[in-house]
């Protein structure tokens, strides 16, 4: 008991209310893994827009409005959520609508793209509201040592839960006969669909049932108007919280290279030949590889800080980039190996890229005003989902080649390396220490 009492410890789990937070990333996880990246892309081209020649294109124009919904009202939510004890029931309501959206892409057919697109819409919705108020706990859930861990043992287990679901729906996928379903119908993803919304309600759960709602300072107006105020006074903070602001820059620029690709990689392969056969295994490699390397990322932030470790895992993501780039090219005859080979990369550094970058900003903003800081936050994660995905449309619009879509990634993640590189950790915590 002792042993997996310090294993647990090691992990950063060692608390009840910091497993129950983490197992949300389990939660979403299951969303954004079979329903984001692995079956709705191939499943809105080839059934709910079949015989839509700009599929590509409109796809990530799709993408961008659902980021841009959130985006709008992100912020004031956060503030509004500060000012009275309502973090909880304000990432409840999300939660439902996210999982009301995903399980009503069950009555998803053939040429239901506009039904299609609202639900996906409505669930990207559900997932990016729930992370504003999700975010902002962690810094009432976590002690100051331990948010570098907890963050990334949240995204591990993401990686484990997002993979163990899709493993079940890829075997009823692939075998449907194995489980009493017929060979060629749409039943099978469906199911998929509807599976990921009761698994993204029952992780959810222990958050609501074990983490505390953070306290509320004294004096904290609880309405719209008072939401606005503190809204305001964020903005006007900006320069006292200079490296925290700056992090965000970052994370606007590098992020958007690693949502592009998260969300558009199997429509992208399916564009330039490549079938669900061939990369669902690879999404569920992702899965099975992340796991481990998001523990380690928590390691490596403990050696050589995680600020470096964010700059190693950016360019292994340039790498990435060049690897999209050759798969496209139509002399290529290994497009299989490459997208293995880039689905193993996106493995190494996505969950540590992403889970260092939360806790870093984190540990830069004072606790008591969480929600608007990481309702900013949620802002430019947002518009990182909107930039990159619109970008790589244009691209492809403008020249009518897929591959033209990869140029924008290169400048957004050596614009953030560029700026991460002048974010000072210290410096940030210190301004957050001297707020609260």
């Amino acid at each position: 008991m002792k042993t997996q009492e310090g294993w647990l410890e090691r992990a950063g789990l060692g608390r009840p209310e910091l497993r129950a937070w983490a197992l949300y990333d389990c939660a979403n996880s299951a969303f954004f893994t079979t329903v984001v990246t692995a079956l709705f892309p191939i499943y809105y081209r080839e059934v709910a827009a079949a015989g839509d020649e700009r599929v590509l294109a409109g796809y990530s124009t799709l993408t961008t409005w659902a980021m841009v919904a959130i985006a709008l009202v992100g912020p004031l939510l956060g503030a509004l959520a500060d000012g009275g004890a309502r973090k909880k029931p304000m990432m409840g309501a999300f939660v439902v609508l996210g999982v009301l959206a995903t399980a009503g892409l069950w009555w998803v057919e053939r040429g239901d793209a506009q039904w299609a697109a609202a639900l996906f819409v409505l669930g990207n919705v559900g997932v990016a509201g729930s992370f504003i108020f999700y975010d902002a706990l962690l810094p009432s859930v976590a002690r100051g040592e331990e948010l570098d861990r907890v963050s990334t043992a949240a995204y591990a287990l993401g990686y484990l839960g997002g993979g163990v679901l899709l493993a079940i729906n890829l075997a009823w996928i692939l075998r449907p006969e194995w489980f009493g379903m017929e060979s060629g119908t749409t039943l099978p993803v469906r199911l998929a669909f509807v599976s990921v919304a009761v698994w993204w309600a029952l992780f959810a759960l222990p958050l609501f049932l074990r983490v505390r709602e953070p306290r509320v300072s004294e004096g904290a107006g609880g309405g719209i108007g008072a939401a606005v105020r503190r809204l305001w006074e964020t903005l006007r903070d900006i320069p006292r919280h200079r490296d925290a602001f700056l992090l965000l820059l970052a994370m606007l620029a590098y992020n958007d290279g690693i949502n592009t690709i998260i969300r558009l990689a199997t429509i992208y392969g399916a564009e330039i030949g490549l079938g669900a056969k061939e990369m669902i295994p690879a999404i569920l490699l992702v899965q099975l590889v992340g796991i481990p390397c998001a523990f380690a990322f928590g390691w490596l932030a403990s050696r050589v800080g995680p600020k470096r470790a964010v700059m190693f895992g950016v360019a292994v993501y340039v790498a990435i980039t060049v690897i999209a780039w050759r798969m496209a090219s139509p002399e290529e005859t290994h497009k299989v190996e490459l997208f293995y080979a880039l689905a193993v990369g996106v493995a190494l550094v996505m969950g540590g890229c992403q889970a260092l970058t939360r806790s870093m900003f984190a540990s830069m903003v004072p606790p008591a005003r969480a929600g608007e800081f990481f309702g900013l936050f949620g802002v430019l994660e947002r518009f990182s989902a909107i930039l990159g995905p619109l970008c790589f449309s244009l691209a492809i619009t403008w020249t009518g080649e897929p591959r033209a879509g990869v140029l924008p990634l290169f400048g957004f993640f050596l614009v953030g390396a560029l700026l991460l590189s002048r974010v000072d950790l210290e410096r940030g915590r210190g301004a957050a220490r001297e707020a609260q």
